[in-house]
Formats: C-alpha cells, sequence, structure tokens
C-alpha cells in the first residue's frame, strides 16, 4: 500500500529503517529483527541505499523479500548519486515489477573524501528533480523525502531549506521523514515553520534510539543534530558503560515518542541499525499505552 494512503488513516504511521545486508550472516540476523518486529505491526519498513549505488542491488532484494515474502509494506531509497537518468529509470523499473510502491527520493552524499556533490554525466542534480521524474513516469509510487529539524547542513538559513523543500514537495513528495533528533520541540517548531511556508504533506519524525554514546556522537555531528545537554550529561555520567547507555537510550526515546504522540505527530520511523531490542520495546510500549489518543486538540490537526 502507499504510504500516503497510509496516513490518511486514523491511526498513526509507524516504521522501521534498516540497510541492505553485506553477506548471508548479517542478511539471517536482518531477517530476524524484521520478524522479532513483525508482532508489533510496523506499517512499513525502509531500505538505505549505498553511496554510489554501493547497495543497490541489496537495496532491491530487501525490499522486494520484505514485500513478497514477509508480507510487509517496503519502501526503497534512492539516490541521485553516481547513476544517470536511464539508470534510475531502470532500478524504478525494477521496483515498479516487484510491486515496490514507495520509494525515498534522495539526492544522497558525495562519496567519502570527495567535496560537493556532483550529477554523473546525464543524472539528476537532486532530489527534487528525482520526485519529478518518479511523480511524471511513475505515477503509481508514492514519494517520500527527507527533512531536518535543525536545517540541513548545506543550507545557509531555515527559509533557504523550507524554500528548497517546497521544492521537493510541488515536485511530488507526498509526505516527510526526519532526520533523527533529540529535542521535540525543534521538530515541532519545524512543522510550523514548514505549515507557514506552505508545505502542507505529513512530515513523520525519526527516531533513533542511543544505543552507544559514542557512535551517536559521531552520528549526530555528521548531521548537525544537537544533543541536549541533559541527555549528554547523563550519557556522560555512566562512564562508558555501553550496556547502561542503551538502557538510558531506550528510556529516553520511549519519552521523546510518548510526548510526540501525544502532541499531535502523524506516527514515527524507527531508525533501527537491523537491531530489534530498542525499536521493539518503544513500539511495544506504545502500543499499550496509545498515547496519541489524548493527542492535544488544535496542535495535532496543525501537525498531522
Amino acid at each position: 500500500m502507499r504510504i500516503d494512503r497510509q496516513l490518511e488513516g486514523p491511526e498513526p504511521s509507524f516504521s522501521v529503517e534498516l540497510f541492505p545486508p553485506k553477506d548471508e550472516q548479517a542478511r539471517q540476523a536482518m531477517l530476524e529483527t524484521v520478524e522479532e518486529l513483525a508482532v508489533l505491526q510496523p506499517d512499513f519498513f525502509s531500505v538505505t541505499y549505498g553511496a554510489v549505488g554501493a547497495t543497490r542491488d541489496g537495496t532491491l532484494e530487501t525490499v522486494t523479500t520484505i514485500k513478497r515474502d514477509l508480507g510487509f509494506d517496503a519502501m526503497a531509497h534512492l539516490s541521485c548519486v553516481g547513476e544517470s537518468t536511464e539508470g534510475l529509470r531502470a532500478i524504478l523499473d525494477r521496483l515498479d515489477e516487484a510491486g515496490i510502491e514507495n520509494v525515498l527520493a534522495l539526492r544522497g552524499d558525495p562519496p567519502r573524501g570527495e567535496g560537493e556533490f556532483e550529477p554523473v554525466e546525464g543524472g539528476l542534480s537532486g532530489s527534487a528533480e528525482l520526485a519529478e521524474l518518479i511523480s511524471t513516469q511513475y505515477p503509481q509510487i508514492a514519494i517520500g523525502a527527507s527533512c531536518f529539524p535543525e536545517v540541513h547542513p548545506e543550507a545557509a538559513s531555515l527559509d533557504e531549506d523550507l524554500a528548497y523543500l517546497r521544492v521537493k514537495v510541488d515536485s511530488g513528495a507526498s509526505f516527510l521523514i526526519t532526520q533523527l533528533f533529540f529535542d521535540n520541540d525543534l521538530y515541532f517548531d519545524f512543522v510550523s515553520a514548514a505549515r507557514k511556508a506552505g508545505i502542507e504533506v505529513p512530515i513523520i519524525p525519526g527516531l533513533m534510539p542511543i544505543s552507544s554514546y559514542s557512535a551517536i556522537e559521531r552520528m549526530a555531528g555528521l548531521c548537525k543534530a544537537s544533543i541536549p545537554d541533559p541527555l549528554r550529561e547523563s550519557m556522560l555520567a555512566l562512564g562508558g558503560d555501553t550496556e547502561a547507555e542503551a538502557e538510558l537510550g531506550v528510556a529516553y526515546a520511549s519519552q521523546q515518542a510518548t510526548d510526540l504522540m501525544r502532541r499531535g505527530a502523524p506516527g514515527i520511523h524507527f531508525y533501527s541499525l537491523n537491531r530489534s531490542y530498542a525499536t521493539r520495546s518503544i513500539l511495544a510500549s506504545l502500543r499499550a499505552s496509545r498515547p496519541w489518543e489524548h493527542a492535544e486538540g488544535d496542535l495535532a490537526a496543525e501537525v498531522s
């Protein structure tokens, strides 16, 4: 089912992001993660796409397995990096043949060690052009796009970032998924600014439960996501105890998720890193407590 149509329903959307496994052992581990999460009925799984198409075939294989063999809706990430327009059409043809109805349209990051993004000859310059290609030539596919509550690292300002985000939506993106964040006010402020900029599509918050503080510091640095001082201080107080860090990470993300639901977010996209424990714990808690049933009226309508 198309994700944009799922989002029209009365229940929030819960989804899980995976990355393509590199070998058979990793594939079995990923399938175990999917099976462990299946009992909690996520609405869809998304599968990332490596730099310069490094995991292209793995992405296609994984979304096909999730859709055909496991029976879940799946979304394939698709990047412009290293791909000509004809190459992108070939990938979209394969996705369509596999029955994949959802694509996250991305520009993609340049390969490590290279500077600014440069399209290949005959390629596309960014995610808005990719969204336009999909919407005009593959109208049966729902298009998602990414957004950044703390402003895209390459944008000069929030206004510039939102102006380009509006182009993505006008080009065919019918829902958005945010980069990770750790302060819910950043998400709600961003949604409010997006609405004022004329962006009306659902904006799904993306959460990454912390399993290792050192790892999340590196990741947050790459995408320019801030870590609130109380969270940082609490993590540092654990003295590098990774088990304690993971426990605190689940507790913090659970509070984040509950608050997001109470304040009217349309769902949550979990960055799982192919592990089930944190996402399973948080999603089970949400399914049991159903905080969205106590959403705050007008704000909930504005956010969704």
